[in-house]
């Protein structure tokens, strides 16, 4: 019998499992996920728990309820893989053998990467909210707040959704505005990049609206350590940011196991052919999602239409075809902007974020570069549509490949 191992059983490897176990011969090919969590986490709602607008429940269920049946789960941490020897080697000396491996272990936080961050202010003046652990903190620390200064703070690119920074500020400047406690919030957006994002359209777009809410941004700004006991962060320019509440955006890294193995980049994420999404050194590895290296956003729209491509590659691998399907880096995100108002941008590895209509070119109803209040319940409404169809490998209405029909180009 013929052995496909996935590593890791979040959105990329869940979906995975989904299809090729619909695709393949369950007498011909044992499939196999592994993961050292049980819980599957929805992601895209950490954003929302510091709030109080998700609780628990909506973005923490059992991995194990959306892997199809026929499916093997190993619930085990991973000591590292031997490419050169098709196997994965678990930390309880479990060893795998494979033909095929698929690697979507994503990226995760490593606040340990900046001095003082993870020290005695942490999860007391300092927190996280890519974490369910660090935004539930964090919601619990605002409610009793009466505020200060406020620095959301991107330690380094590139990291998961790389708009939640500029969301969690946005709807902080609405949640601080309800609670009537505004005037005595100073909110400072401090990034790396020289401006609000990467995309010259989107970038204007941002920084409209964070001049407009009142939300001061500092560019430019890599920050080199945090000295907690006079509450400021410093940039390797010396430059000081002064803080009464931070959150920040970690180093994102990819996972340990992947140094361990030699694999990856001095980040951890593994060098992968763009367009094919197979390993650049290995012939029968194939990365989904944040894990590689490819030059896109390690979001779940990028997981999501990637993995269309991977499955018609891993189908084409074990036929012994070329690998035809092509991955444009198609990501499309819906971005809050607070007052129940959000944004959708749309692009690939060539063309910026353009404003338009989405999906329907002309019609939408979604709006492009636009906030709008349709655009902010379509947000919502994906986690029905991640829960019950996009993970368990459903099909989905939208193409994999950006579409240029609805954009407006200047």
């Amino acid at each position: 019998m013929k052995k496909i191992v996935i590593l890791g059983a979040g959105t990329g490897g869940t979906l995975m499992a989904n299809k090729l176990r619909k695709a393949l011969p369950k007498k011909e090919w044992e499939i196999t996920v592994v993961d050292k969590h049980r819980s599957h986490y929805y992601q895209p709602g950490f954003l929302f728990i510091p709030f109080g607008i998700y609780n628990k429940e909506r973005v923490v269920k059992p991995k194990q309820k959306f892997l199809p049946s026929g499916v093997n789960f190993i619930v085990e941490d991973i000591d590292r893989v031997l490419p050169d020897k098709s196997e994965v080697l678990l930390k309880n000396n479990q060893t795998l053998s494979y033909d095929f491996l698929i690697i979507a272990t994503g990226t995760q936080t490593s606040p340990d990467e900046t001095p003082g961050l993870k020290g005695k202010e942490w999860y007391k003046s300092i927190f996280d909210f890519y974490t369910y652990e660090g935004a539930s903190a964090l919601h619990e620390f605002l409610k009793n707040w009466q505020g200060g200064t406020m620095v959301v703070n991107i330690a380094e690119q590139p990291i998961k959704c790389p708009v939640a920074p500029l969301e969690f500020s946005f709807l902080a400047d609405t949640f601080f505005k309800k609670r009537k406690i505004r005037d005595k919030v100073n909110i400072v957006y401090s990034t790396p990049l020289s401006g609000a994002f990467t995309k010259p359209k989107a970038t204007a777009m941002l920084s409209k609206l964070l001049s407009e809410k009142n939300i001061n941004i500092v560019p430019d700004f890599y920050i080199e350590k945090v000295d907690e006991d006079a509450k400021k962060i410093v940039s390797y320019d010396g430059r000081e940011i002064s803080f009464d509440l931070l959150v920040s955006i970690p180093v994102n890294k990819g996972a340990d196991y992947v140094e361990r193995s030699g694999m990856g980049d001095d980040l951890n994420f593994i060098p992968t052919d763009k367009f094919t999404l197979r390993s650049q050194k290995w012939e029968n590895i194939f990365v989904l999602g944040d894990a590689s290296n490819i030059p896109t956003s390690k979001a779940g729209s990028v997981v999501h239409f990637a993995a269309d491509v991977l499955y018609e590659n891993v189908l084409s691998a074990i036929n012994g075809k070329p690998l035809e399907a092509k991955f444009d880096g198609h990501s499309n995100c819906f971005i809050e902007t607070g007052e129940g108002k959000a944004s959708l941008i749309d692009f690939n590895y060539d063309t910026e974020p353009l404003p338009g209509t989405y999906p329907v070119p002309g019609i939408g109803p979604m709006k492009l570069l636009k906030n709008t209040r349709l655009n902010h319940w379509g947000k919502l409404g994906f986690e029905y549509i991640y829960w019950n169809i996009l993970i368990k490998g459903l099909h989905l209405p939208v193409s994999s490949k950006m579409s240029m029909k609805g954009k407006k180009i200047d």
